[in-house]
């Protein structure tokens, strides 16, 4: 791609260096750790599911189980094979027992470490066998219906019923929406479990549960079959539950999940060991999915001003960026986030804003670039407000941007109304339709205000990631680098979650999904 903003390429390669050398260092810590919520989605992997009589899933049962006996840095692997060697039953069955309190994983004999990875290894190829058939059919309905070559349409649902957000999102769907997201119940990410079943209570948004995935999967398939087109959909794969919701996702065919390095630590003051650990594993499932993951930069411009600190955001995306490859999740399955969240009053906050967002588009050319609509300076003036989309709307035409978060006028008023969503789909429609190619129309000035924006931003990205390369990732998030909030390594929810590895330990599914992570690449392309 032919850089319009004229972009040092040396700079870029700096940078992207430096983000390398970050990701690869915190790889050192995470291969020698584990943590509750790696475990229980392993479990999820190996076919554990159900909650016990007093609603405690039965993940959490069997982890918990394996954390009281002190052994969980073997591995829920490795004692989850070592009983079905001895006793011939399943994990559902070993987790039913352990739940009863007929079984104590740790009294039974040990087997050979080869009889133990044998013993599971059938039902381990079974689950990403499953996972591999949901690529191939979400593949053969892209083939059949064709895939949208320009932004695709993201809106949300949130009404905490999933039977209503099935009838909203169907709405939606008829009116031009490509991409459906649920949005999770307030607090779900501070959960240390991940609920059972359908649900119809919820805070802001729907308690993610993998019956109501599957629930949603079902309705959008329904409808994609009479749009004839494919519908995606997204929810939120963040939080304390990250890897578990990963694993649910990729059993029932989620296309997008929210999936940030950071976004946990800084926002919701998980622990930062906790954080970059679970997203590790995450990632490995995302990408062998085929799913589309969703980074969170957009929210760094919530806390600090986008003009001051838009580095910062494109610091992330290489960082998300090199995170995300190390997992082995490809580039063309990385929805890097960014925002239009420029204040209306400043001046030529228009082409900072183009910008911005060309330059994301010329450093990740592969990435389905995510691209989130004005929220911070939106008002009760919805005129104003649907005007401050329309602008957005063009800048994600002119830089094709592909993950397009619409806006909603109403964005500082209420969750919208069916109305406000078609509204909203008419204006973004209106303008991919009338500038579709005016991007390619354009070049920008030499030496003009753009170019001179990117690379400002592009010099002070490549000199923090530098920073942070010398410093380490942990001691820059305890600075409060990113979005002026500072974390102690130590401090934060789930810390008490992460495990050392012990000498014996193993997971199936990393080495599965690896081996094999081509099938995942072939669904990005």
């Amino acid at each position: 791609m032919a850089s319009k903003l004229n972009l040092n390429q040396e700079l870029v390669d700096q940078a992207r260096a430096s983000a390398a050398k970050v990701a690869k260092d915190v790889q050192g810590f995470i291969d020698l750790h584990t943590t509750v919520t790696v475990e229980r989605a392993v479990c999820r992997l190996l076919g554990i599911d159900g909650v016990n009589d007093v609603e405690v899933p039965l993940p959490n049962v069997l982890v918990d189980h394996l954390v009281d006996k002190g052994v969980l840095g073997a591995g829920v692997a490795f004692y989850i094979g070592n009983a079905m060697a001895e006793l011939h039953i399943s994990p559902q069955e070993i987790a039913e027992k352990v739940s009863k309190g007929e079984l104590d994983l740790t009294a039974l004999p040990v087997h050979e470490i080869s009889d133990i990875q044998g013993a599971m290894k059938g039902i381990a190829e079974e689950s990403v066998a499953r996972i591999r058939e949901n690529v191939e059919q979400r593949n053969a309905y892209l083939k059949e219906y064709g895939d949208k070559p320009g932004p695709l349409l993201y809106i949300i649902v949130a009404t905490g019923n999933i039977y209503e957000d099935i009838v909203q999102a169907k709405a939606g769907a008829k009116q031009g929406a490509d991409v459906i997201a649920v949005i999770r119940t307030t607090g779900q990410s501070l959960l240390d479990y991940v609920p059972y079943g359908a649900t119809t209570e919820g805070f802001g948004g729907t308690y993610a549960t993998q019956e109501n995935f599957r629930l949603m999967r079902e309705a959008l398939d329904e409808v994609g079959r009479e749009e004839k087109r494919y519908i995606r959909l997204c929810n939120y794969c963040s939080g304390l539950c990250m890897p578990e919701i990963a694993a649910m996702g990729a059993m029932e065919r989620l296309d997008v999940m929210l999936n940030d390095a950071l976004y946990g630590i800084l926002f919701r003051d998980i622990n930062m060991q906790r954080t970059l650990i679970d997203q590790y594993f995450s990632r490995v499932i995302n990408g062998f999915a085929g799913v589309i993951i969703n980074t969170g930069e957009d929210n760094y411009l919530t806390t600090a001003d986008a003009v001051e600190e838009a580095h910062t955001v494109l610091a992330s995306q290489f960082l998300n960026e090199q995170f995300a490859l190390m997992a082995g999740l490809p580039e063309e399955q990385q929805g890097l986030g960014h925002a239009f969240e420029i204040s209306p009053d400043v001046e030529n906050g228009f082409l900072y804003e183009l910008a911005q967002a060309q330059m994301a588009r010329e450093i990740f050319p592969k990435a389905p670039l995510k691209y989130m609509p004005p929220t911070k300076f939106m008002t009760g003036n919805i005129f104003r407000g649907h005007v401050q989309d329309a602008l957005f709307n063009m800048v994600t035409v002119l830089t094709n941007q592909k993950i397009h978060l619409l806006g909603m006028m109403t964005e500082a008023i209420h969750t919208p109304f069916m109305s406000d969503r078609a509204m909203a789909i008419e204006n973004a429609q209106y303008i991919a339709r009338t500038m579709k190619d005016l991007g390619d129309e354009l070049v920008y000035k030499e030496g003009g205000i753009m170019q001179r924006r990117a690379d400002e931003v592009l010099h002070k990205a490549a000199d923090l990631l530098k920073e942070i390369e010398e410093k380490g990732m942990f001691a820059t998030l305890e600075a409060g680098t990113f979005a002026d909030i500072k974390r102690p390594k130590d401090g934060g929810k789930g810390l008490a979650g992460v495990v050392a590895k012990e000498a014996i330990y193993f997971n199936p599914f990393i080495e599965l999904m690896h081996v094999t992570k081509e099938a995942g690449k072939e669904a990005g392309e």
